[in-house]
């Protein structure tokens, strides 16, 4: 048994019937003529001889008495793969749109609790003989750098199938004093912890107020973004798209100017995010205000838990032409990882071992309640480094991997960028109120992109990426 941290038990209490908090991993497998008979239990085998090496699969929520601490997870549980490895199948022709709305659908229920909390789904009726492999996995067990180390332990990085063998035997189920008097000790060992958590946040408060790099008053104070048609109270239905773009023309377009990749994912973000704010609002008159996760945890070996914070950055959606926009969001960049950093990287996660279960439920409950037209940002932006070489599963290429976090409360929205070999994989999710179709987003950042390396002077030819999902 192993308690969840503060953080991770924020994640689950935030979960709402209409806001859900799982993440999304999608692989796209090809399989060749060899492989053309690996189906849904062949893979369901796959899954059980990799189970122990695939530590958080096995673990069972598990509440604790009244609410009176964060809930625990018993590590070794029985797990029912025919329960967790569901099968799906596209209508024709199964490119892109089919398996984008699959994803929408598979997004749009929550995860039982009284199951470990993932699910995978093994889809067929792809083209061109190839399958995709959808997991669901609540972002109270992982956050994007474990989910990356989970999903590398998933798949073989050599050429032929590694062999595993499930080493582990399920725990027994905890009794109710156990878990009142293992809550009773450790509440007593976060409150000898609440002076280090006080001076930590003394210091970065000081760090900041001497500092004269910060983001901008009317963006941080009082912590209220724009109103756009994004955000507004989330609907339960979810909506999927995709977008691949070369890996290596987002690095020769960053190198020109003179900015980072992921300066150039939130770039292209706020370019993107201004055509559809002239669109739906008829206006971009105002920066935005986007979370941007980041990481203080980089350990290969993690495979669950959550050790990030979001960095609050201002996208200048405002800004009409595009090299102005890299500009801009650099120099915006840089002055919120500063903030970020003098206020300290695990200020929020620290103080999140004190939320209180039951109040922090309901308060989250209130909050997906309301109109979010007054919330703490617009959207969530995430970019996440993946396997920078190819992997296998079941001996079958993996030829993409695509992710996406959860929307948050108030906010229709979130955009996720995965790297994966050669491959820049954008995905966006939305809820079904938010825009009429989630690919006005990603057509919206391709196109984004060839006028920023149109204005860069660089060839507005983007290079070809053999993707079943790069297809039109």
């Amino acid at each position: 048994m192993k308690r969840l941290s503060g953080w991770d038990a924020v994640l689950l209490y935030s979960e709402t019937p209409n806001v859900h908090m799982h993440t999304l991993k999608v692989a796209v497998v090809e399989l060749d003529p060899d492989r053309r008979g690996f189906d849904i239990d062949a893979f369901r085998r796959v899954i059980h001889s990799r189970l122990y090496k695939l530590e958080p699969f096995c673990y069972q929520l598990v509440d604790i008495p009244l609410k009176l601490h964060h809930p625990m997870w018993r590590e070794n549980c029985d797990v029912d793969l025919n329960y967790h490895v569901r099968p799906w199948r596209l209508p024709a022709p199964g490119g892109r749109r089919e398996l984008d709305e699959a994803i929408g659908e598979i997004a749009s229920t929550q995860l039982d609790r009284s199951h470990p909390l993932w699910e995978m789904y093994f889809v067929e009726g792809l083209a061109d003989d190839r399958i995709a492999v959808v997991g669901k996995v609540h972002h109270a067990l992982a956050d994007g750098v474990a989910a990356a180390n989970l999903l590398a332990r998933g798949m073989d990085l050599a050429p032929e199938p590694q062999s595993g063998e499930a080493r582990y035997a399920p725990d027994p189920a905890p009794s109710t004093g156990k878990l009142v008097r293992s809550a009773f000790v450790d509440h007593l060992r976060h409150i000898g912890r609440i002076p280090r958590t006080v001076g930590y946040t003394a210091q970065g408060i000081n760090r900041v107020r001497r500092s004269t790099r910060k983001l901008s008053p009317e963006l941080t104070m009082p912590f209220t973004p724009p109103p756009t048609f994004m955000n507004h109270m989330v609907t339960p239905e979810r909506r999927f798209a995709t977008a691949t773009l070369a890996l290596s023309d987002i690095k020769e377009t960053g190198k020109a100017l003179g900015v980072t990749i992921n300066d150039m994912v939130l770039a292209l973000s706020a370019g993107a995010l201004r055509t559809l704010l002239l669109r739906y609002d008829g206006n971009a008159d105002h920066p935005l205000l986007a979370s941007v996760p980041v990481s203080f945890d980089f350990s290969p070996d993690r495979i669950s838990g959550n050790f990030f914070t979001g960095m609050l950055t201002a996208l200048p959606a405002d800004i009409d032409d595009p090299l102005e926009r890299v500009r801009r969001t650099h120099d915006n960049t840089v002055d919120a990882k500063e903030s970020h950093h003098l206020l300290g990287p695990e200020l929020v996660s620290r103080w999140a071992a004190y939320f209180p279960p039951a109040p922090s439920e309901a308060l989250f409950r209130w909050l997906a309640s309301r109109d979010g037209q007054n919330k703490v940002l617009n959207l969530p932006i995430s970019n996440v480094p993946g396997p920078r070489e190819h992997g296998r599963v079941g001996g079958a290429l993996v030829t993409e991997i695509y992710s996406v976090g959860p929307l948050t409360t108030g906010s229709g929205l979130n955009i996720t960028v995965w790297s994966y070999v050669d491959q820049l994989n954008v995905s966006v999710l939305s809820d079904g109120a938010t825009v009429d179709d989630p690919h006005e987003l990603t057509d919206a950042i391709i196109d984004e992109f060839i006028a920023i390396r149109r204005a860069a002077g660089l060839s507005e030819e983007l290079t070809v990426i053999e993707a079943a999902m790069a297809q039109a």
